[in-house]
């Protein structure tokens, strides 16, 4: 099992993606917003599904991955520090928006509800991202099981995002509505963002610890 400093450590980054905008937070935000919280929840259910067949993917992939191939940690995590970068540059990038802009779509069914936060996040290149380069940065050989660990922190990663996203979905017209007479708001969250993300992609380049 991960030690708790790597539990803690992990639901911090676990935190910083889904309060990071990306296709999952605009697609629900976007459904709640124009169809009610109930259609952003069953789309998150979709979501949530795509979080355990990525976790499933990851656990035997990575396990098998870090104990065949030299030096696969290092790459990986070199790879994870670059997105974490690329992500705290895309919070700060002038021109940047906020998800909690009304977007216009028509109402859909929950079935295509459900199917579409599916597809959404299976094709969300920063889930992808996230599993294959940084995912690992938490995983260490020498403290047991890596399809343990690898669980552990894939059911902490996934219980995080779902609370957080449904509580966007539960209140994205209240946040909305603030955001609108607020503006700096937007400004102050996106720094904030970038800075927290800039700082966790400086430590894991720096992590030579195994």
């Amino acid at each position: 099992m991960p030690s708790t400093a790597t539990l803690l450590a992990f639901a911090a980054v676990s935190l910083g993606m889904v309060l990071t905008p990306g296709p999952n937070m605009l697609y629900l935000i976007s459904r709640s917003l124009c169809q009610g919280p109930k259609a952003g929840l069953i789309s998150l259910g979709g979501v949530a599904l795509g979080f355990l067949v990525y976790m499933l993917c990851a656990a035997f992939g990575i396990t098998a991955l870090l104990f065949a191939v030299p030096f696969a940690y290092d790459a990986l995590r070199l790879a994870g520090a670059a997105y974490l970068a690329w992500l705290a540059w895309n919070a700060v990038k002038p021109g940047g928006a906020s998800p909690f802009e009304v977007r216009t779509l028509a109402p859909d069914s929950p079935r295509r509800l459900f199917l579409m936060g599916l597809v959404t996040n299976l094709l969300n290149p920063k889930v992808a991202m996230f599993y294959l380069a940084l995912f690992p940065q938490f995983i260490d050989p020498a403290a047991g099981s890596v399809l343990t660990q690898t669980l552990a922190l894939g059911a902490v990663q996934i219980t995080i995002s779902m609370a957080g996203n449904a509580m966007f979905a539960l209140t994205a017209g209240g946040i909305a509505a603030f955001l609108a007479r607020h503006p700096l708001w937007v400004t102050a969250q996106r720094w904030l963002m970038g800075l927290v993300l800039g700082g966790l992609a400086v430590r894991l380049a720096l992590d030579s610890r195994r």
